[in-house]
């Protein structure tokens, strides 16, 4: 009798367990995705569609089609300052909120987010997110990009860019049907110049300007379009992209074969990366066998201020890391900006802004030129209608012109909303805005003066030699450069053309050189 009733209940029992797990699996699902994140948290009180508030794929897929600024800027415009755009991100519209939360000593550090430009599985000065963190390695650094090391004559940056702005006036004549493409001549600019000052010229500095095809190809992987869908697949779908990009043997040609790579091998940045390991492991072996030489490179600053460190002191690998990032950094920065401040004044309704920069840098006096007939370093940094020029291009079309996510971990008040710890929140509007090229505070870039003197030299150098006008087949075309998932270009203009800049270079009969 008894078992018979047991037997019962376990069979009534067993015949409710569906029924249970499919009431249990909606409840978890309101809970989740409706409840706590439209009900049970403070940022409920944030204006924004519900749609974002609850899950991040609305955003993630703005991320997707490429239109994630257009579309955070539609939402502000609908919401106002304040807008809620994932169940644990808030972006901002207003100055007082950019300076909270980029603002020196505000206490903001950079999310997971950054993660994926860990270099060799180790972070860097882009990527820790503590302040602390990120002080103590940049005490390493800081000196060795400071504005009077770079415009030393004992330093190693003046006469690398000189002699790369020579290099690049040179190559205008010798292969001048290719470097009117000035995407692509201008990426050999910066490459050559940040892998010198790097690395040195013995150990990793690069020759693209002077014809090297190896390093002028190691720069493919950045102009692929498909470098946008690596980075959402990154983002959005980090395990499952870690997994594909680590398939070896038959389960590689697998992957490959269905086309589940978002960009075929190999990937952006690996050019790059694996010559930048091989750079160091080249010093390493190198000063580990002679002790370190008086390259002025930056890799033996940093190798030295290690040895000397009373405190934790970074291993090989951190070094590497450390340098890697450095390299990529320093490539599409300053060649987008010197590319957009060509294009903006080769266009014929700013011809007169051109005009007033070829005047002063006619001006220039033959005793700031050196032995080559072009404007030193110190010179082209005296400039102030061409640094005007420079600061309007930056606020204009910044190099990296998208989300640069911060949390706080502690709770604080933005605008009068309150934001809970952990909160991801950013300001892109009014940093577009404002100039905010370079960010602020201690998270400010640390490569400023040598983008600036890189930058300034060349322009000076090309104006006081040529004029330049845009192709009439790109007439009404802007070019776009690629940021992330998305391509950023001028919007005034009905059409652009991705990492593609032609530009007519007309000799000036009164050059001075």
């Amino acid at each position: 009798m008894t078992g018979s009733i047991a037997q019962r209940g376990i069979k009534a029992l067993s015949g409710n367990i569906a029924p249970l797990t499919i009431v249990a699996f909606f409840a978890y699902i309101v809970y989740r995705f409706i409840y706590r994140p439209l009900c049970a948290t403070p940022l409920r009180k944030i204006p924004g569609p519900k749609s974002f508030s609850m899950t991040k794929w609305p955003l993630a897929f703005a991320d997707y089609k490429g239109i994630r600024t257009s579309r955070i800027h539609s939402l502000h415009q609908k919401y106002g300052t304040a807008v809620r755009i994932g169940p644990n991100e808030v972006s901002f519209s207003s100055l007082s909120a950019l300076r909270t939360i980029y603002g020196a000593g505000s206490g903001f550090e950079r999310t997971t987010f950054y993660r994926m430009f860990d270099v060799y599985g180790r972070q860097n000065l882009f990527t820790f997110a503590s302040t602390k963190q990120h002080a103590e390695r940049k005490k390493a650094l800081a000196n060795a990009y400071s504005k009077s090391v770079i415009l030393s004559p004992n330093a190693i940056a003046k006469p690398l860019i000189e002699k790369n702005v020579k290099e690049y006036l040179e190559l205008l004549v010798k292969e001048k049907a290719v470097t009117e493409e000035i995407f692509q001549s201008l990426h050999w600019f910066s490459l050559d110049s940040i892998t010198g000052f790097l690395y040195g010229s013995q150990f990793g500095g690069t020759h693209a300007l002077t014809g090297d095809q190896t390093h002028r190809t190691m720069l493919n992987d950045i102009i692929d379009h498909s470098r946008r869908s690596l980075s959402w697949y990154a983002v959005h779908l980090g395990a499952y992209t870690k997994w594909l990009y680590t398939r070896t043997g038959l389960m590689e040609r697998i992957v490959t074969n269905l086309g589940l790579l978002p960009m075929q091998k190999p990937a952006t940045y690996t050019g790059i990366r694996a010559h930048a390991l091989k750079s160091w492991i080249s010093f390493e072996t190198a000063v580990t066998e002679k002790g370190p030489a008086q390259n002025l490179a930056i890799m033996e600053k940093l190798w030295k201020y290690n040895e000397s460190s009373k405190g934790t002191r970074l291993d090989s690998l951190d070094m590497a890391s450390e340098l890697a990032d450095h390299f990529l950094a320093g490539i599409d920065t300053t060649s987008d900006t010197t590319m957009f401040t060509i294009w903006a004044l080769s266009r014929p309704e700013n011809w007169k802004y051109q005009e007033k920069l070829i005047e002063e840098v006619d001006n220039i006096p033959d005793t700031d030129c050196n032995q080559d007939g072009y404007p030193t370093v110190e010179a082209a940094d005296k400039l102030p209608y061409l640094d005007a020029v420079l600061k309007e291009t930056l606020r204009l079309y910044a190099p990296l012109p998208a989300s640069e996510p911060r949390s706080l971990p502690v709770d604080t008040t933005i605008d009068g909303y309150f934001i809970p710890a952990g909160t991801v929140c950013g300001d892109m509007t009014e940093m577009k805005k404002w100039f905010w090229a370079f960010s602020s505070g201690g998270r400010m870039c640390i490569g400023l003066h040598l983008a600036m003197a890189e930058m300034t030299t060349l322009l000076a150098a090309i104006y006081r030699e040529y004029t330049t006008s845009g192709y009439e087949r790109q007439k009404g075309v802007s070019p776009g450069i690629t940021s992330r998932f998305e391509v950023f270009y001028d919007e005034t203009l009905p059409k652009f053309e991705e990492h593609k800049c032609w530009i007519n270079f007309e000799k000036r009969p009164t050059s001075t050189t």
